[in-house]
């Protein structure tokens, strides 16, 4: 089977929930989230807070402008529809996606990094474990207080000046023996054994080749199309994790090879994507959305070279601080420098680069609403473009 480069970029793109009809006309229910949930598999989370954190703005781009309150309910009420864990990077992931993850923790056990805190604190292990067993889910800054411990690491040890307790938590979760219970609006987690929050999830035991079956299944029905280093980044597999279960998954006939000849490597096709004729998208993403976050297939698809720019000096930065990539149809036509001035209550655009063919009277009508969109949805009352 021959797929084009158009036809590739929509079956992409109608897997990650842009296709036609997927958000519906109505206000955006749970129900809505939900869906959108389902067909992400996972969401990135991240502390930069420039637009919104990051967590909102995926649903944001399939959905518009929904409450985002739905979401942090999905991920701190009962029942829980996600949980934290890390999976791409740090993530939310559905609980049943918790036990599938262990290898991730069984790692970190290893990690010299972890192996050594105990060496370094002996018995604050033991003291976290005990509390956390007591209290209600809590911040690492009230479990300092609780246990009237505020010892700061040093800046250049594993960390960003973390007390020995924070460090513990993060020994903790790492490996699994704790998780977040949510998180405050200052975004701190709050810490809870992993029992307390997922419940018989947290003792389920999944063993590795049928981990990695249904890791690679999960992202080759998120990304609908992609090569093998895909396949594996969506949850962050090696090769060797990877490679067995897509061989599993073609003899299955749930993958199949195309033909892609633009697309270096060998390409695969989930058999149930589905193949619009047309997408009709219109969306500011993330830089930590699943479209754009494995940065050579997002060149693949859209011939769009992407590279975050948060951490490269101001005067080596091409295209600005935070860059949200601008789609509109089928097609990455855009990318702007996006700022929530929440002082001046403004969505300001510090600039908009188009790409080659991208610029017309219809994608520049379709960035201002886009635009307008957000700026009303983050509850600023204008913008600048």
């Amino acid at each position: 089977m021959r797929i084009s480069q158009p036809q590739a970029r929509r079956i992409a793109l109608a897997a990650q929930g842009f296709e036609p009809g997927f958000a519906g006309t109505s206000t955006p229910t749970m129900r809505q989230v939900q869906k959108t949930i389902d067909r992400l598999r996972l969401i990135q989370i991240d502390s930069v807070n420039v637009v919104a954190r990051s967590q909102y703005l995926p649903v944001f781009a399939r959905l518009g402008a929904y409450d985002t309150g739905l979401l942090d309910r999905a991920r701190d009420a009962a029942p829980r529809r996600l949980v934290e864990s890390w999976a791409h990077e740090a993530s939310l992931v559905p609980p049943a996606t918790w036990p599938l993850l262990r290898h991730r923790r069984t790692s970190a056990r290893a990690a010299a990094r972890f192996a050594s805190y105990d060496q370094r604190h002996p018995g604050q292990l033991d003291r976290l474990r005990g509390a956390l067993a007591e209290l209600p889910p809590l911040t690492a800054r009230a479990l300092e207080a609780h246990l009237e411990h505020e010892q700061v690491v040093e800046k250049n040890h594993w960390g960003w000046n973390w007390s020995s307790v924070k460090e513990g938590l993060e020994v903790l979760f790492h490996t699994g023996e704790v998780t977040s219970a949510g998180r405050t609006s200052q975004f701190e987690r709050l810490y809870a054994p992993s029992s307390a929050v997922l419940g018989e999830l947290a003792e389920v035991v999944i063993p590795d080749d049928q981990a990695y079956l249904e890791l690679v299944r999960q992202s080759a029905q998120a990304l609908g199309i992609g090569t093998a280093r895909c396949l594996r980044d969506y949850f962050r597999l090696s090769t060797a994790q990877a490679m067995p279960a897509i061989e599993k998954l073609l003899a299955t006939g749930e993958l199949i090879e195309v033909d892609a000849p633009w697309w270096p490597g060998t390409v695969y096709l989930h058999a149930e994507a589905k193949r619009p004729r047309a997408i009709h998208a219109r969306a500011l993403l993330s830089p930590f959305d699943p479209v754009v976050w494995q940065r050579e297939r997002a060149e693949a698809l859209f011939d769009f070279f992407y590279r975050i720019e948060i951490y490269t000096p101001k005067e080596k930065r091409v295209h600005g601080y935070y860059v949200l990539p601008f789609v509109f149809g089928d097609r990455i036509v855009a990318r702007c420098d996006v700022k929530a001035d929440r002082k001046a209550s403004e969505l300001l655009v510090h600039s908009t680069s188009w790409e080659p063919g991208g610029r017309d009277a219809a994608s520049e009508t379709a960035l201002e609403q886009t635009v307008a969109q957000m700026a009303g949805w983050l509850g600023l009352e204008g913008y600048q473009l």
